[in-house]
């Protein structure tokens, strides 16, 4: 059934390090019929799918057989041919198939000199690392990279970009916050402390670039507000201070001015926005933000560059979003390692935290669908 499938994500960056296409894994127990019951979640999903990038959808590494051919592709959807398996003759037949019904292919495993199938067109090919890549018939994109320093040299030796989350390691830390993001933190305090709204617009008027994006994003996110909101007082309103607390935590999400920041800002949004949807009907209704506050902060000590405990230190927040970021503990905590796994293609533990939240796999795959719509609508480079 593929009520088993879970599926993770993980982006894929070009050269300047900019996210612009989403790898999807679709994971299963194993067995017969898995590419079916991948394609009928698939087309589950069909209102869910994120439409402005491309798309790779690949099983694990395992290769996809007919029962795939029931889903309903998307345009902006790209299939993963296993390179172990472009020899295999029913591997072969599907790809034509696909060709033929004009579904885009992504080769994943290229190694220089494999013979590889005639007639068929790879617009992308995904390689480790050290693979020699002469000859590559697609543009060329790095798997499996450990950190910044290995996919700059990936870059130099031909690559056009690469998949995975390398981007969040191998930064160094600062020891305190820019004058830029302590003022945003001012604000968040100010607006958590239900402080008066002519002192919070006296603040947000000391940089009019904060009040635009936040008016921007207000208007952006899908509220299905009926006007749009034209300023600070009018959100307060239109809002509460509430709900203005999490889209204040948005702009100390996105303050980077690192020009490889769009990166991260897009993770950590789609963390929030997962952790979300994900506790609903498990946590109170008014924790609901701070779910998403949680995701999307866990993020922010490479984000800022600073610690977490450096980043957190100034700011008002419960003890339950602090003991998730930084022990790991208390009740946000365990829908965190969830969000962190499902950016991981490690179906048994994605499976066993499932599992352990009593959340059904679809419940959790359509959230994983509508972080990401929800991270690109938001226009954050």
């Amino acid at each position: 059934m593929s009520a088993n499938i879970l599926i993770s994500r993980e982006p894929v960056l070009n050269r300047s390090r900019a996210i612009t296409a989403t790898r999807l894994t679709a994971c299963a127990p194993g067995g017969a019929g898995t590419s079916a019951q991948i394609a009928a979640e698939l087309n589950r999903l069909s209102e869910a799918w994120p439409a402005g990038r491309t798309v790779f959808v690949g099983q694990g590494g395992a290769a996809p057989d007919s029962g795939l051919l029931d889903w309903q592709v998307p345009q902006n959807a790209m299939i993963e041919i296993p390179a172990a398996a472009v020899g295999n003759p029913a591997t072969v037949e599907l790809m034509q198939r696909l060709q033929q019904a004009g579904v885009s292919m992504c080769l994943d495993g290229f190694s220089a000199g494999m013979a590889l199938p005639a007639g068929i067109d790879f617009r992308f090919i995904l390689a480790d690392a050290a693979a020699g890549i002469a000859g590559a018939p697609g543009l060329l994109l790095a798997k499996g990279l450990a950190d910044n320093a290995q996919f700059d040299a990936c870059i130099n030796k031909g690559f056009g970009g690469a998949a995975g989350w390398f981007f969040l390691k191998g930064v160094t830390p600062a020891k305190k916050l820019n004058p830029g993001q302590a003022q945003i933190i001012r604000l968040l305090n100010l607006v958590r402390a239900n402080a008066d709204i002519r002192e919070i617009e006296a603040a947000l008027k000391q940089d009019v670039a904060l009040s635009v994006k936040l008016l921007r994003y207000i208007n952006s996110a899908g509220f299905g507000l009926t006007v749009e909101i034209q300023s600070f007082r009018h959100a307060v309103t239109m809002l509460g201070y509430d709900k203005l607390n999490k889209w204040l935590s948005l702009l100390l999400v996105t303050s980077s001015k690192d020009a490889a920041a769009p990166a991260l800002m897009q993770a950590a949004i789609a963390r929030g926005r997962f952790m979300e949807l994900t506790a609903q009907g498990y946590v109170d209704k008014g924790e609901s933000d701070n779910l998403f506050i949680t995701g999307a902060f866990s993020l922010l000590d490479i984000l800022l560059g600073v610690l977490m405990e450096t980043a957190l230190a100034d700011m008002h927040l419960p003890d339950t979003i602090n003991d998730a970021l930084i022990s790991g503990s208390g009740p946000y905590a365990p829908f965190l390692a969830l969000a962190r796994a499902s950016e991981q293609a490690d179906y048994a533990r994605y499976a066993a935290l499932v599992a352990e939240l009593q959340l059904a796999p679809p419940t959790v795959n359509r959230a994983q669908l509508e972080a990401l719509v929800f991270a690109d609508n938001l226009q954050i480079s």
